[in-house]
């Protein structure tokens, strides 16, 4: 429920970017400009993960993970609910763009630090041999908010364009003060995770996590960077870039590419449990190496099919890639990084290494709509581009160990000294 609406909370600003921000903050004679203006701030929001990361990581291997998912709750509703609030660049000129970034920057800090908290939780609470499958539902809640964020700029579509552009655009953001209150009322619930508290009972807690996950798991550190490369490029690439391309190069309502949105983001959320448990039996390694070569070889022939302009074709391939290109890849993805770490530096080196490889992409839509535009609006290069990011990843996953049966509760993994937890996983 947390992970829902934080990234509810996130996801917005991507469809706000495709549709109406580069209207309404970035006003120029190109609607283009103004476009890759909006896609840029949303990049920044990537560039400010890995600090969240960093930061709210060590706070959560310092004084809990719990107490560091209220923190991020707290900062990315206000932030959010603030955008709601923005005067535009016609009331306020470059103080617009300025503000919506600093926010923007604030949502990114949050988000940081929000899903390595959540599947770290999740992955110490889990009962042995089935770890895959409870971690997944933290992909799930990312999921849920994009379909929550996709469906409430659909409403918003439904409007007259003149009260849609004054304030209907904001009242998805304005939700954002009221998601503050569930997502609290449910972390506050949430008991702290049995792996931590033994860690507090034993003074294991560690001084620096992330200074000592550099030092104990620099391996592990690599391959979470490489990981999250190639799916990071390919969610945007469909919730975002798509959306704008679509619209923009085919002309086709935003509603009709937004439908192809939740439709894809409710075929993640039916398919998350199903592959976390089936990687609980066949391992993380085999299914992350499939979807993400699925992935690689398919961007070719989705930008064919989106290139039709036909809702149907374009909704088949956002589904197709989603099925076997990104539900199995991010469904692993929570068990996978919290079994890359030791208990005592879990948090930071998930979060510190996920949030870096965001940063280092999270500037796809940006990058896709200036490749686009090099050839006139052909997609080619931007499907060069999604291969390669793909190719970063398949290098990681090549390179990864089997971590199924690992016991969580170790400081190092593959190590013998853990807190003796009951219902430990087996020593791998």
């Amino acid at each position: 429920m947390g992970t829902a609406l934080e990234w509810y909370d996130f996801f917005i600003y991507g469809t706000a970017a495709a549709l109406v921000f580069g209207d309404l903050f970035f006003p120029g004679d190109d609607p283009a400009a103004g476009t890759l203006a909006a896609f840029a701030t949303f990049g920044v929001g990537f560039l400010f993960r890995p600090l969240g990361g960093i930061v709210f990581g060590h706070l959560g291997d310092r004084i809990g993970r719990r107490a560091t998912l209220i923190a991020t709750t707290l900062i990315m509703g206000i932030a959010t609910g603030l955008i709601g609030l923005l005067p535009t660049y016609d009331a306020i000129g470059l103080w617009a763009p300025a503000l919506l970034t600093l926010l923007r920057i604030c949502q990114g800090l949050g988000a940081g630090a929000e899903f390595g908290g959540a599947s770290t939780l999740l992955a110490e609470h889990a009962p042995p041999g089935r770890r895959g499958f409870y971690c997944s539902f933290a992909q799930t809640g990312v999921q849920i908010g994009l379909v929550l964020g996709t469906g409430a700029f659909l409403l918003v579509g439904l409007m007259p364009e003149g009260p849609r552009e004054s304030w209907g655009w904001r009242l998805p953001f304005l939700a954002g003060f009221a998601m503050i209150a569930v997502a609290l009322y449910v972390r506050l619930r949430v008991a702290e995770s049995p792996v931590f508290r033994r860690m507090e009972s034993t003074r294991r807690v560690v001084r620096m996590p992330v200074l000592e996950a550099v030092r104990r798991h620099p391996r592990g550190l690599l391959i979470g960077i490489g990981a999250h490369i190639g799916d990071t490029a390919l969610i945007y690439t469909l919730a975002t870039f798509t959306v704008s391309y679509a619209t923009a190069e085919l002309g086709l309502p935003g509603s009709t590419v937004l439908a192809g949105v939740l439709i894809f983001g409710v075929v993640v959320i039916a398919l998350q449990p199903v592959y976390g448990a089936l990687s609980d039996r066949v391992g993380r390694r085999p299914l992350n190496i499939f979807s993400v070569v699925f992935a690689a070889l398919f961007w070719f022939p989705y930008f064919l099919l989106v290139q039709t302009g036909t809702p149907a074709l374009i909704h088949l391939a956002m589904v197709v890639m989603t099925a076997f290109g990104f539900a199995p890849m991010v469904a692993v993805q929570p068990a996978f990084y919290a079994e890359l770490f030791g208990a005592r530096v879990r948090y930071s080196g998930f979060a510190t290494s996920r949030e870096l490889s965001t940063a280092l992409v999270g500037f796809s839509p940006f990058v896709a709509a200036y490749l686009t535009g090099l050839l006139d609006g052909a997609p080619w290069l931007v499907a060069a581009y999604l291969v390669a990011t793909a190719l970063v990843t398949l290098v990681a996953f090549v390179f990864s160990a089997e971590t199924k049966d690992m016991d969580i509760t170790a400081i190092d993994p593959g190590r013998p000294e853990t807190f003796g937890a009951a219902g430990s996983g087996t020593a791998g």
